[in-house]
């Protein structure tokens, strides 16, 4: 069915995801213009903003031209007789437009030492104020926002819109319907119109991915997996004693959850989530054990070829002296050194297989894959999970994760996974001090004599390759030529665009101390394990994160010595405010919580790019009551699914599920 008339509007819809009236209806407002008109009084505050009805003074205006831009002047009378200055920049239209004998409705900003107002917008007529409230949407530039408007009126008209939630449910929260709580988030009367229309429709978002949440959880549960022997634990215990240090209390506990999940019929999904140094990888690595006891083989995905070379090397170490074979795959690798890997893994040679996306490439195929491992998990759509999960019939799987979740949106988020979290720091806290100087400090300079001195590591990091207009300080190639100057033969570069091979040189300069100073990206951010890095700097901080610099810093001091985490100041005060977290707190969770708050859901977790839920309506922190209430009404529902009330809502689950599970 096409939309509209034109061929251009429809596939300008098209390019935005709009079908069908649905689609027209699902497009909400992304912010309102507000028309109500401006009490008249003597005198408004600088600089506040104005709706005013009247008309033009005099002639039409008449451009004057500086440079490039164009501006027009002109008197416009109030109804009530107040009269005003009126300063339009670049709008050529005004000159045919305006009319001295037409009402007109003018918004703009009152300059107060002038009398002036500088105009935003223009309409001719009076806005009769039950609709003031004009929505703004996001639209291609092909379509413009009055003939969207347009459409959403002809949706409302001829679209059949059904209701799912069930009625039970919409008089226990006194919801609307679903046509009318569309009807006033596009065509409100006022600012209560827009909140009671969005309770609507953020209830049933949040229902709906309830639901998926509870079903998929009840799905990967009744998976069963075919006849395999139990884990030996005496032998796994015994590789546990081995170990020159103590499990912290956490990863004992999170490894006995997922060797108990292991050895049960259904299928584990659990994921493994911690602050940067709680010991992550050598749960995953003693799952892999325990994996490697049933003889099974384990395959771990990790998502850059320098954290792949170093989980195997830590492998091999965790691991010599035993007969657990480990192998590595990863895409720079010869072709006979992969021919050979390959064969390995599919007569059953190799026991645990670390790797890139190559792992689940189809020239790969397992003796009998029992666990897959993901790490940072959140870098990895669902799909390619898909794919490393079909490798192995009905394997175990444990997903990683450094990225703290805030502790209120764990099951929000992961409600169709187990969860184990580690907190504390296997040994003991960090001693890392956080502080933000200025550029020109000179105790910088000091810090890092002084660090070269102790054949310490430091990491350098600049937030772009290139950099934007002030490259001195958001380009890594500057920062890094600057760098070369005042430390000759003891610099080295990282950043995404060089090859795996030479990403693996800088590395391996680094780690060795040939090269004790890393300039990089946020590459570093994740997986490098240097223990004799004590120092970071961190340029242009505003450009990255809370939860990104908390993860960087967790590069430096991770063999408990005493070690520096520098930020340079900006020149924004907004930026130094939020930069003061880091100086209070070294919470992962609490950091996370904050970062969330300032920056929104979808850009902290990137939720279009890394398989977490990205919602259109409903926001995880401000309607987390809303979450709760649906989770807890989607548990009823599915107790009673056969319910007459229930069934529209499970129809909707049902057409949507197929693209939400993980396998």
């Amino acid at each position: 069915m096409a939309l509209s008339k034109s061929k251009k509007m429809n596939s300008a819809l098209a390019s935005i995801g709009i079908f069908s009236y649905a689609d027209v209806l699902s497009h909400l407002p992304r912010r309102y213009e507000n028309y109500a008109y401006t009490e008249e009084k003597v005198s408004y505050e600088d600089k506040e903003h104005v709706v005013l009805k009247g008309k033009i003074r005099g002639g039409a205006p008449h451009p004057m031209r500086f440079a490039k831009r164009t501006l027009y002047r002109f008197y416009f009378e109030t109804v009530g007789g107040m009269v005003f200055l009126i300063e339009a920049w670049n709008r050529t239209y005004l000159g045919k437009m305006l009319k001295p004998d037409t009402i007109y409705t003018l918004t703009g900003v009152y300059e107060k030492n002038r009398h002036t107002v500088s105009m935003v917008n223009i309409l001719s007529g009076e806005i009769p104020q039950e609709e003031a409230l004009k929505p703004i949407y996001s639209l291609p530039s092909d379509i413009q926002n009055f003939a969207f408007v347009r459409l959403v009126k002809k949706a409302l008209l001829e679209s059949g819109i059904e209701d799912v939630i069930p009625e039970a449910y919409r008089k226990k929260y006194r919801l609307l319907p679903l046509k009318e709580a569309y009807r006033l988030v596009h065509m409100p009367r006022n600012f209560n119109d827009i909140h009671q229309g969005m309770r609507t429709l953020k209830y049933q978002e949040a229902l709906l991915f309830e639901i998926k949440n509870q079903e998929v959880r009840a799905e990967n549960k009744a998976l069963r997996k075919d006849r395999r022997r139990q884990i030996n634990r005496e032998k796994l215990n015994i590789i546990v004693k081995s170990l020159p240090y103590s499990l912290s209390n956490d990863q004992q506990k999170a490894l006995d959850e997922c060797v108990n999940d292991m050895d049960k019929e259904s299928v584990m999904y659990r994921l493994l989530q911690g602050d940067v140094g709680t010991g992550k990888t050598l749960v995953a690595a003693l799952c892999g054990y325990a994996n490697y006891t049933r003889s099974e083989q384990t395959a771990l995905l990790a998502p850059t070829d320098s954290l792949a070379r170093q989980h195997y090397e830590t492998l091999k170490r965790l691991f010599e002296g035993t007969h657990v074979n480990v192998g590595l795959l990863v895409g720079a690798m010869e072709p006979s050194e992969k021919r050979t890997v390959l064969a390995d893994l599919e007569d059953g040679t190799i026991d645990i297989v670390v790797g890139t996306h190559a792992l689940f490439s189809k020239s790969v195929k397992y003796a009998y894959l029992g666990l897959a491992i993901i790490d940072e998990q959140h870098k990895f759509g669902v799909n390619q999970r898909t794919l490393l999960l079909d490798k192995g019939e009905h394997a175990d799987l444990l997903l990683m994760s450094a990225t703290p979740i805030p502790r209120t949106l764990t099951m929000t988020i992961y409600g169709d996974l187990d969860i184990s979290t580690l907190t504390e720091f296997p040994q003991g806290k960090r001693n890392v001090k956080t502080i933000l100087v200025k550029r020109a400090d000179k105790k910088v300079a000091d810090i890092v004599t002084k660090s070269l001195s102790e054949k310490k590591r430091i990491y350098v990091v600049v937030p772009q390759i290139e950099g934007g207009e002030d490259k001195d300080v958001t380009s890594v190639k500057a920062v890094y030529e600057r760098y070369k100057k005042y430390y000759e033969n003891k610099v080295v570069i990282m950043h995404g665009q060089m090859s795996e091979e030479d990403k693996n040189v800088a590395i391996l300069a680094f780690k060795s101390g040939i090269c004790p100073i890393l300039v990089a990206t946020s590459l570093i951010e994740v997986g490098i394990d240097v223990k004799e890095a004590n120092l970071m700097i961190v340029y242009s901080p505003s450009h990255f994160s809370l939860s990104s610099l908390h993860q960087l810093r967790g590069r430096v001091g991770r063999d408990g010595s005493p070690s520096t985490f520098i930020m340079f100041s900006e020149q924004n005060e907004e930026d130094n405010a939020k930069l003061q977290v880091l100086l209070n707190s070294d919470d992962g969770f609490e950091i996370a919580e904050m970062d969330l708050k300032l920056r929104g859901p979808g850009e902290l977790m990137g939720t279009r790019q890394s398989g977490l839920p990205s919602f259109l309506v409903a926001n995880i922190i401000d309607d987390f009551k809303i979450f709760e209430c649906a989770r807890d009404d989607a548990k009823e529902i599915l107790k009673n699914p056969k319910e007459s009330d229930n069934l529209n809502i499970l129809y909707e689950v049902k057409k949507s599920l197929t693209d939400f599970r993980l396998s």
